[in-house]
């Protein structure tokens, strides 16, 4: 994770959106232990957002300990306007999601779990290509580490030791 900056989620008007949710089963010798997990994000739909997951007996348990764990994992990321500032390529396991500005109007064009992460941003107009897996949990931490690439003009210029004017040119 490049920006860790504990972020408190109590002062944010935050929204969750379920992705998956899966029984797993654990054999034993008195049988099988079905249990579930869920996959869930968080954000404020203003440029912060978070990925969880959690376990349980009982869905509702484990959907709750999956927001608890996203609020936990919340980033800020850079907005431009109503898109972000450039592309990034996103990199988890087998999943890799591209993820491309838009033109004002284009809307979220982009896959199930990653049109999720995208939406509860507060991304408007962003293109998303997922290459690779297809697997949910591994599209959205993909996307999550493609939005932690990115960085704003003023980061960038600072790094490199020049004024935005000339980046911008």
């Amino acid at each position: 994770m490049l920006r860790k900056k504990l972020i408190d989620a109590s002062q944010l008007d935050i929204k969750e959106k379920v992705i998956d949710i899966k029984r797993v089963t654990k054999v034993v010798k008195g049988g099988r232990n079905f249990r579930f997990t869920a996959l869930v994000v968080v954000g404020d739909e203003n440029g912060y957002v978070g990925v969880g997951s959690g376990k349980a007996m009982e869905i509702p348990d484990a959907i709750r300990k999956g927001i608890e764990a996203a609020k936990k994992n919340l980033i800020e990321i850079p907005i431009v306007g109503t898109t972000i500032p450039h592309e990034a390529l996103g990199h988890f396991g087998a999943g890799n999601v591209l993820i491309m500005p838009a033109r004002e109007g284009t809307g979220i064009i982009a896959g199930g779990p990653v049109r999720a992460v995208l939406e509860l941003a507060g991304l408007k107009d962003v293109r998303a290509k997922s290459l690779g897996s297809n697997n949910s949990r591994n599209m959205v931490s993909a996307t999550m580490d493609g939005l932690m690439q990115l960085k704003k003009i003023e980061e960038v210029a600072k790094l490199r030791g020049k004024s935005v004017s000339e980046l911008s040119g």
